[in-house]
C-alpha cells in the first residue's frame, strides 16, 4: 500500500533510521563493454616465456618436468603419470571446444620447452569475465619470474585486448604460499567458499577467491613490470 502523505516526509520526521551510503559501482574503463567478449587462441609473448595454445604435441615436455608430486598438491586432480597428463591436456581442451576455457603451454623461450601450463578459465562472454588459473610451473622454473611473466601477459591480453572488466584468481585456503603471491600482484581478496572442492585425497578444500577490475589494472600493471625490471 502507498501512503503519499508520507512519500516526501525526511526518515528523521518518521522516526525512521537513516539508511547507510550506498556504494554505487565506478562506469567500467572498457568502452565496448555492450558487445560480447570475444575469446579466441592467441599466442603471448613476453621477454622470457611465451604463452602458447596447449596441445598434445606439448604433452611429451609436460610429462618429463611435470610430475613431481609436491607440484600437484593444492591442485584437487594431481598428474603423476604420462597418461595423466596426457588426460589432462585432454580435458583443458574439451572445455577449450566448449567455449569455457583457453588453456596455454608456457614456453621458455631460450630453450623452446613447455615448462609449465595455465589458462583462461569460467570464460564469461556477456559479462566480460575471465579466471586466470590451472597454473603450475615446474619446479626447476619456481622463482625464476616465468609465473609472474605469464600472468603479467594474461591479465594485459585480458583488459587491453579482450575488454574484461574482471579477472578472478582462486585459490587453494590451505596454500599460503599461493594466496600471498595473488596478494603481491595487486589482486583484491574478495572472501572464501567454504566446503568448494573434494580433493583426490577426499579432502574438503575450502577456495580464497580473488579479483582485479578493470579499473584497478593499471596500478597492478605498473607494480608487475616493476617486479619483471632486470
Amino acid at each position: 500500500m502507498v501512503y503519499p502523505h508520507l512519500a516526501a516526509q525526511p526518515l528523521a520526521k518518521l522516526g525512521l533510521p537513516k539508511p547507510a551510503a550506498r556504494l554505487y559501482h565506478a562506469k567500467s574503463m572498457n568502452p565496448q563493454i555492450s558487445a560480447e567478449m570475444i575469446v579466441a587462441p592467441v599466442t603471448l609473448e613476453g621477454r622470457h616465456v611465451r604463452l602458447e595454445p596447449l596441445s598434445q604435441a606439448h604433452q611429451p615436455d609436460l610429462s618429463a618436468i611435470g610430475l613431481d608430486e609436491e607440484l600437484w598438491r593444492w591442485i584437487p586432480i594431481p598428474v603423476r603419470t604420462p597418461e595423466e597428463m596426457s588426460a589432462y591436456i585432454g580435458t583443458a581442451l574439451d572445455e577449450q571446444a566448449r567455449g569455457v576455457s583457453l588453456p596455454f603451454a608456457l614456453i621458455e623461450k631460450t630453450s623452446g620447452r613447455a615448462i609449465g601450463c595455465t589458462r583462461y578459465g569460467n570464460i564469461d562472454r556477456t559479462h566480460h569475465r575471465v579466471e586466470i588459473g590451472w597454473t603450475w610451473v615446474a619446479p626447476a622454473w619456481q622463482r625464476t619470474g616465468a609465473n609472474t611473466e605469464a600472468k603479467y601477459l594474461l591479465l594485459r591480453h585480458a583488459f587491453e585486448t579482450l575488454g574484461c572488466i574482471r579477472a578472478e584468481l582462486k585459490t587453494d585456503s590451505l596454500n599460503e604460499k599461493s594466496r600471498a603471491a595473488i596478494l603481491r600482484i595487486g589482486a583484491r581478496e574478495e572472501g572464501t567458499f567454504r566446503n568448494h572442492m573434494i580433493t583426490a585425497s577426499g579432502r574438503i578444500r575450502h577456495t580464497v577467491y580473488f579479483s582485479i577490475l578493470d579499473s584497478e589494472w593499471p596500478a597492478v600493471k605498473s607494480r608487475l613490470q616493476s617486479v619483471m625490471q632486470p
